[in-house]
């Protein structure tokens, strides 16, 4: 059997996380058959631009990019036992859908959590799909009932891409 390694993403590898991007989004919303070149072209620029706040894995077999995880890093408001605090959320966890079924997922969350945890960071959130949440369940993610969300509307004036709900990733 093949072996499956997740780790952080490699600068090459950047173009083909950007197509699992695409293609998720696809999946889910319909994309139109153009743009698809400059899209990946601005999210590779993206993820290298923010880097360092939004850590990317990727999860290899064969030299192939079956899926992806990010861990966005927000700095939280010091305290006087902790000047230094962070928490993550996990973000945009996609597997291509000929390779789910199998844990690979799982791995991915597996690996954020580490990260998180080499990180030192106080907590890890996640906004799941229904069909995702047991696998997050099984990793130690659980309801929290203080943890409370907003949607925000955009002013009139904001582009209708900027209005548009992201969902789920």
């Amino acid at each position: 059997m093949t072996e499956t390694e997740v780790r952080a993403v490699r600068p090459a590898e950047l173009e083909a996380v950007a197509g699992l991007r695409w293609r998720w989004v696809a999946e889910r919303d319909g994309l139109p058959g153009d743009g698809r070149a400059e899209f990946v072209r601005e999210f590779a620029d993206w993820a290298r631009e923010n880097a360092a706040t939004h850590r990317c894995l990727v999860l290899v077999r064969d030299a192939r990019v079956l899926g992806m995880a990010f861990l966005a890093i927000t700095p939280r408001v010091p305290t006087p036992m902790a000047p230094s605090r962070a928490a993550g959320d996990v973000q945009s966890v996609y597997v291509v859908p000929e390779a789910r079924d199998g844990g690979l997922g799982g791995q991915l969350i597996d690996g954020v959590l580490r990260l998180a945890g080499e990180l030192g960071l106080e907590r890890v959130t996640v906004h799941s799909s229904p069909r995702a949440v047991p696998a997050y369940e099984r990793r130690g993610f659980s309801v929290a009932p203080q943890l409370l969300q907003a949607l925000v509307t955009p002013p009139r004036s904001a582009s209708r891409a900027a209005r548009r709900p992201s969902g789920g990733g």
